[in-house]
């Protein structure tokens, strides 16, 4: 992705916040020069990898593939005692999250508001590997069947629980608007608890075509 891109695509979803009446950390806000001189007292956001994520798994086609996530608390193991985290996504129409599941991580996605969200689901093995066998979900607390590979709609004010090992795939359906979507998790772990049916890059490879509105949290290792 062009930095142009990732730009352009902040400044859409901060109006899109905005307009959701959704607000932000004040570091949010923060250009790249505002965070010298704070890496020790914001040690927390950097370490737990706090902040704006946007990323196209690799595919080049954002619109298509991919998705704004900006996570507002994170626990780091070993490091405090938090065992939760939390963040909040914006999510086009149409716009895909391939299909992945996490083996440590459980999670509830919220539908904050906006349109529906659809969430495709599919079991899986022991081994990891996905199976075609119907599954058993939560819906705000109520037991829902799902066949495999069928999908559950959420509506604004509407969760489902995912535990671990659960396949998922969802986007906004189409001629209903972006979704803001929540979620809810034990500690989140990026870099090594996402795994995908189909090989993708979780982080965008960057072009850097001019400098960077806001800091991704692939960018704060420059810090």
């Amino acid at each position: 992705m062009k930095r142009s891109e990732i730009n352009a695509i902040v400044h859409e979803t901060k109006l899109f916040l905005e307009r959701m009446q959704f607000r932000l950390p004040v570091w949010a806000a923060w250009a790249p020069e505002d965070w010298v001189g704070h890496r020790l007292e914001c040690s927390e956001v950097l370490e737990g990898r706090l902040g704006w994520d946007i990323t196209d798994f690799g595919g080049g086609d954002f619109a298509r593939r991919g998705l704004v996530l900006f996570t507002l608390r994170n626990g780091r193991p070993g490091r405090d005692t938090k065992p939760y985290a939390e963040k909040v996504m914006v999510v086009g129409e149409a716009q895909e999250t391939p299909m992945h599941c996490h083996r440590s991580k459980m999670e509830d996605i919220i539908n904050r508001g906006g349109g529906a969200l659809v969430m495709e689901l599919l079991a899986s093995t022991p081994d990891g590997d996905a199976t075609k066998k119907p599954l058993e979900v939560r819906i705000d607390g109520c037991l829902r069947m799902v066949d495999p590979g069928g999908h559950v709609v959420l509506r604004p004010g509407e969760s489902i629980c995912l535990y671990q090992s659960l396949y998922h795939r969802f986007y906004a359906q189409p001629g209903h608007g972006p979704v803001l979507a929540g979620e809810v998790s034990s500690v989140n772990d990026d870099t090594g608890d996402n795994y995908f049916l189909e090989p993708v890059g979780r982080f965008p490879t960057i072009e850097e075509d001019e400098p960077p509105l806001h800091l991704l949290v692939t960018d704060y290792d420059r810090l």
